[in-house]
């Protein structure tokens, strides 16, 4: 965020007179400012939707802001006039006429307009140079230049008075002026905030000379010409970044093996010679060379984690032993599975399988108060589970009778998995020694066999979901499903017990690197943001 940053330090020099220096011949505009309070009370006469009333006057008790040399402190009703815009109701939109402005065609020039037919009053029709004020949900000042329209409510539009200042300067007014309202406690609401008329138009400004405001407003342009420069910049470096990053991660999943056999000694050294030992190839890609340097944002870790799991899963995050033993083939033969991201050919020692082969599925228990009987216990429920994470802060209680209790309280190495709504499929493993905790209907329990890793079957889960292959699963339209029969029926990859611990040890060691990296950038964006504004405090003060 150091661009719209700098954006904003470049304003607030501009409005505080430090951005170009005062020229002594200046005049301070104080007869521009009486003769600006004339005008504008006579215009006010001329409109059907406002009167505009006397500023009050400035006291020392409404200081706070050091006036530079030959500018004079004044309010935002000093400056204009500032016009409501009419309340549309959808029944008021037609297939044609004149496009109503609403707050969102100000945010996002791509949204399409509603349109009107009538006659409107000429202060609420906007032209282009108009300034455009919202001070509803998005607090922000605009200059519009998408062609004529109507006004909707939320908004202002400006009739400045010129002889005070330009419109270009005025506009620089204004979106400071809403910033520090909107740090203040004049931005009222918790989910859509507003500023109420009144303080608005109270608020006070510094009002430049006119000669020192075209000044101001030629360096503003400049800066942010550099701005734009720098943001454009910023954009191909990133997305430079970007596509390094995946053709990084494509190179990774290339590869035979992340950690392949070793035949002797020499291998070995040359192994170990990777700072990053826990990613050590016999052929260093780019990406492990340059990991700390690529992954400047959460998306890369995320998806350099994904990258591990897909490895995982196909066989090729270790490698094969000859002297393990050989898993049970449960007679299903499959074709390579493939699509943008997932590509699963499995390695001679493996099979193929289905969970109800290799492990117990049931759902929970249904919460029913007016049935169930028995003895509370502390339950789980979807909102408890995350990938790789159980949440279990705050949970609630139900009723399980003795003979249901070895049904629904967990144990050790269960895999729990959502099974439906918005965090479908999300899965964790189980770890508690005390069997005190039940789960609810929303959740699938999977206890595995011998034959079957906890953490790798999580994997799988999670490998199958990121790629697109379990959602080939769910059922449902609206709200999708993982049903019971579907998770029993979901076939994935089954490497020999003493593979899969093997697989479970590096993902850890894997990810331990990850968290380092997740860690490091946390902290460098936290120093660098940190710098940045004691630059900018230093530099204002």
């Amino acid at each position: 965020d150091a661009v719209p940053r700098l954006r904003r330090f470049i304003l607030d020099l501009a409005v505080r007179g430090k951005l170009v220096a005062q020229d002594p011949s200046d005049e301070p505009p104080l007869e521009q400012l009486k003769q600006a309070r004339h005008r504008l009370e006579k215009a006010a006469e001329t409109t059907k939707r406002l009167r505009w009333n006397p500023s009050l006057a400035i006291t020392v008790a409404d200081g706070g802001k050091d006036v530079p040399r030959g500018w004079l402190p004044a309010r935002v009703n000093d400056t204009g006039l500032y016009i409501n815009g009419l309340a549309f109701k959808p029944s008021d939109w037609k297939p044609e006429g004149l496009p109503i402005i609403r707050i969102q065609n100000l945010t996002d020039p791509s949204r399409e307009f509603n349109f009107t037919q009538g006659d409107f009053p000429d202060e609420v029709l906007v032209r282009d140079g108009d300034i455009l004020v919202s001070w509803s949900a998005t607090l922000e000042a605009f200059n519009w230049d998408r062609g004529p329209g109507v006004l909707n409510q939320h908004i202002f539009r400006v009739i400045p008075d010129e002889g005070l200042s330009t419109r270009d300067f005025l506009l620089l007014l204004l979106r400071h002026a809403i910033r520090e309202m909107a740090d203040s406690e004049h931005a009222h609401g918790l989910v859509m905030s507003h500023i109420n008329r009144g303080p608005f138009l109270e608020h006070i400004v510094l009002i430049a000379p006119l000669a020192e405001q075209h000044r101001i407003v030629a360096k503003v342009d400049e800066l942010m010409a550099l701005c734009d420069r720098l943001e454009a910049a910023q954009n191909k470096r990133e997305q430079r970044r970007d596509r390094l990053v995946t053709a990084s991660l494509q190179q990774l999943q290339d590869q035979e093996c992340l950690t392949p056999r070793r035949q002797g000694a020499k291998e070995e050294k040359e192994a170990v010679k990777n700072d990053l030992g826990a990613l050590a190839p016999w052929r260093e890609p780019v990406f492990l060379q340059d990991i700390p340097r690529l992954t400047t944002r959460p998306e890369h870790i995320k998806a350099l984690r994904q990258t591990i799991l897909n490895l995982a899963v196909r066989g090729r995050l270790v490698t094969q032993d000859p002297t393990d033993a050989r898993v049970q083939d449960f007679g299903i033969t499959r074709e390579v599975r493939q699509n943008d991201r997932l590509v699963l050919t499995l390695p001679d020692n493996w099979c193929w399988a289905k969970v109800e082969h290799v492990a117990d599925a049931r759902l929970g228990k249904m919460l029913d108060k007016a049935k169930n009987r028995g003895q509370r216990y502390r339950y789980l429920g979807n909102t408890n589970v995350h990938w790789f994470d159980i949440r279990t802060d705050d949970l609630k209680e139900l009723l399980i009778e003795d003979g249901e209790i070895e049904k629904y309280l967990l144990i050790d190495g269960d895999v729990l998995i959502c099974e439906g709504g918005h965090g479908i499929a999300r899965t964790a493993v189980w770890r508690a020694t005390k069997g005190d905790v039940a789960f609810q209907k929303a959740l699938h329990r999977v206890r595995p066999s011998t034959a079957l890793s906890s953490d790798f079957f999580a994997y799988c889960i999670s490998a199958y979901f990121d790629a697109g292959v379990l959602q080939t699963y769910f059922t449902g339209v609206g709200i999708p499903h993982f049903t019971g029969r579907a998770l029993s029926s979901l076939v994935f990859p089954l490497p020999p017990i003493s593979e899969q611990r093997r697989i479970v040890a590096k993902v850890d060691e894997l990810m331990a690197v990850c968290d380092q990296l997740e860690a490091n950038l946390t902290t460098t964006q936290t120093d660098s943001r940190r710098l940045l504004e004691a630059v900018l405090r230093d530099a204002l003060a």
